[in-house]
């Protein structure tokens, strides 16, 4: 196992629209740190990035709330508009409070105001808009693999990464919301510790600790590092999914 991670935040991405090709401008990034991609290397991107390359910009002057998002948009003293967008993205609301909507999201992650966003949202004055998540991140990232392997001829590992809070600490931290290549889980049970005892429960979340890392490079305001690069990330490239890091409803504790 690799005793070194080297991450490096990726200078010069220009602001995305809808419709740009991310692999040239990140290749670009690359050349511009001095970085020749590798085998296993592992790239994170945030999510808006990729939400705006796909388009998942919604003007709110288009969006006409229904009188659920209108009663819910009350109790949590949010724009109905705004709430409408949630619940046509989410399978359940799980809980509301004011300021803020937990929600199970279409693509089963549960997560606060259904992932969508107003913050580094351009817009013309007073077009409102805000970035809804990936249609399915799983599948963003499988595409960007498969492009980069084309363009550079090396397999990358795709990590999409978003901010959440989590039930039982205070504050946000980043996680992954799309995977390719790295795992996202890392199974250590039947390894030994130390001391010889047999690891019976250990499963860590790799490709969260791994988008963590990669959000203190990103910042979450105006530092305009949406990308970061990995080398020497310890474990295998292999087929992955998101969907690994999402608890089954029947043991999870908070719903």
């Amino acid at each position: 196992m690799s005793r070194r991670m080297v991450l490096t935040a990726l200078e010069g991405i220009p602001t995305i629209a809808p419709g740009d090709d991310l692999v040239p401008l990140i290749v670009a990034g690359m050349n511009g740190m001095g970085l020749a991609p590798e085998d296993g290397d592992v790239l994170v991107l945030a999510q808006k990035i990729v939400s705006k390359a796909e388009g998942r910009s919604i003007r709110l002057g288009d969006v006409v709330a229904s009188p659920a998002a209108v009663e819910l948009a009350a109790r949590a003293n949010k724009d109905p508009r705004v709430v409408e967008l949630m619940l046509q993205e989410s399978v359940e609301v799980l809980r509301c409070r004011p300021g803020v909507i937990i929600v199970q999201h279409r693509s089963g992650l549960v997560m606060a105001n259904a992932g969508i966003d107003a913050s580094n949202v351009d817009g013309a004055d007073g077009d409102e808009r805000v970035l809804l998540l990936p249609e399915d991140s799983d599948r963003s990232a499988a595409a960007l693999r498969e492009s980069f392997r084309s363009v550079v001829g090396r397999d990358i590992g795709i990590v999409i990464a978003d901010s959440f809070g989590r039930a039982w600490r205070n504050g946000t931290v980043g996680t992954a919301i799309g995977l390719a290549g790295p795992p996202g889980l890392w199974d250590m049970r039947g390894l030994r510790d130390r001391n010889g005892r047999v690891l019976r429960a250990t499963e860590v979340a790799i490709a969260d600790e791994l988008a963590a890392a990669a959000s203190l490079l990103m910042g979450q305001a105006a530092e305009n590092l949406p990308v970061v690069h990995v080398r020497g990330f310890p474990l295998a490239l292999r087929p992955s999914s998101v969907k690994e890091l999402i608890r089954d409803r029947n043991i999870d504790l908070f719903r």
